[in-house]
């Protein structure tokens, strides 16, 4: 009966109930669709096609560049319609300011208003700051995207090696138990066997869950389905990635997108207080007005002689302001001032912190080579020694137990040279994001 209830959702091989859509021979979700194969720079073009960061920052790229041309609407014509009709009782007025009209059009812009340009000149700095934001961003999205796929072939190779470290363990567990039987093994030797074989289903599952994660990251940043297969092949950072750390620190000074900020906003600065000290000077706006006026607002009765009266009313002429005393175009400049003097200062920290960051990220590439180094030639060692006891076991001079223990060491050594080997591509990425080249590089 049991049988027949799990045959609703399975398939029933032989004694074995296999879910539907899972997999026979390896227990897992079965994967029909075809996968995507993947390159490290084909990776980064689609994150850059798909990659929502990238899209939101475009979309904050637009609000900066419509906030700027807001500001330059004052100094383009605006004409506005409309109606100031209503009901008076002694002298015409309306609480808009004009007098009552049936129609009226009123027309402005300003000519000379040097706060208001310093203000614009400022946005439009702020407007070109989102762009190197969105450099910024693409650069992010880039790193994030290529480490990812760097650590993906990292964990599937060191999962492989881990499978085969299981079947190693696993003989070893069986040959201890086998010589415990006989009296030549102590149970303590059994529980070593079998604590090894458990760590190394432990490290297994951590990877496989690792994997998954990273499989799920790279889905969503590609603009993948979320059951679609990947791909992926071993391969290293481009060469042109090699750079020398005084070169980077060069090409630092005039990428490095934290500096390129810091050096906009000290521009946008020094124009808004240009604009700010001018505020002394006189505005100048052109203005016009025309106006449909009724006799039902009683205009006839307050005119000196009422056929003067006019339906039609023109007023066309430039507005100018001479600041006489205005405090708060003083308050303005010293407010200007501060800010710039803040920014210059964010200015001078960002370059000593690029100038630090690329140095200390050299080390740290050089460092990173020295560890791979040693971890290739540790691995080298496990190999030769591997091969040694191999011949030796073939002579009949070594047991299988010690064969499959140098087989365990050899792949521990593989797993410690794969890891060596990413953190050295890590170590790259930062270094070359931080210079600001690492679009040159994966592009």
């Amino acid at each position: 009966m049991a049988r027949k209830r799990w045959a609703f959702w399975g398939i029933l091989v032989g004694a074995t109930i296999v879910p539907a859509g899972w997999c026979q021979e390896t227990g897992q979700p079965a994967r029909s669709a075809t996968p995507v194969v993947l390159t490290l720079k084909r990776s980064v073009e689609l994150a850059l096609q798909n990659s929502k960061d990238i899209q939101l920052a475009k979309l904050q790229m637009r609000v900066a560049d419509n906030v700027a041309n807001r500001t330059k609407s004052e100094f383009r014509p605006n004409l506005y319609v409309g109606s100031g009709a209503g009901y008076t009782y002694g002298i015409p007025a309306s609480p808009g300011g004009q007098a009552p009209s049936i129609f009226n059009v009123t027309y402005s812009q300003d000519l000379l208003n040097e706060p208001m340009r310093g203000l614009l000149k400022e946005e439009e700095e702020q407007a070109k700051a989102q762009r190197v934001m969105l450099g910024q961003t693409r650069t992010l999205v880039m790193a994030r995207v290529a480490s990812a796929y760097l650590e993906l072939v990292k964990v599937r190779h060191s999962l492989e090696l881990l499978r085969k470290e299981k079947d190693s363990a696993e003989k070893i567990v069986d040959v201890t138990k086998e010589r415990e039987g006989e009296g030549f093994e102590l149970p303590m030797e059994v529980t070593k066997a079998q604590l090894t074989k458990a760590q190394v289903v432990q490290r297994i599952l951590q990877l496989e869950g690792r994997q998954d994660e990273l499989e799920v990251y790279l889905r969503g940043q590609l603009g993948l389905s979320a059951e679609q297969p990947l791909e992926v092949t071993a391969e290293d950072l481009p060469g042109s990635a090699e750079q020398e750390g005084a070169n980077l620190i060069a090409m630092a000074s005039q990428s490095s997108p934290s500096l390129l900020l810091a050096e906009s906003d000290v521009k946008g600065k020094e124009l808004r207080l240009i604009g700010e000290k001018r505020g002394y000077w006189p505005t100048i706006q052109l203005v016009s007005l025309y106006q449909v006026l009724a006799k039902f607002n009683n205009y006839t009765e307050f005119l000196n002689n009422p056929n003067n009266f006019h339906y039609n009313n023109l007023n066309a002429g430039v507005n100018i302001q001479v600041p006489i005393f205005s405090s708060k175009t003083r308050a303005n400049v010293a407010l200007a001032q501060a800010n710039l003097e803040a920014a210059k200062l964010n200015l001078t920290t960002k370059q000593s912190q690029v100038s630090a960051d690329v140095r200390q990220k050299s080390r740290k590439v050089q460092q990173a080579d020295a560890a791979k180094e040693v971890a290739r030639l540790e691995l080298q060692l496990a190999q030769q020694n591997q091969s040694v006891l191999q011949s030796q076991f073939g002579e009949g001079k070594m047991n299988l137990r010690d064969v499959e223990k140098a087989r365990l060491e050899e792949n521990e050594k593989w797993m410690a040279y794969l890891d060596a080997s990413f953190q050295r591509q890590q170590a790259q990425i930062d270094l070359l994001r931080t210079a600001g080249q690492l679009d040159k590089v994966l592009e």
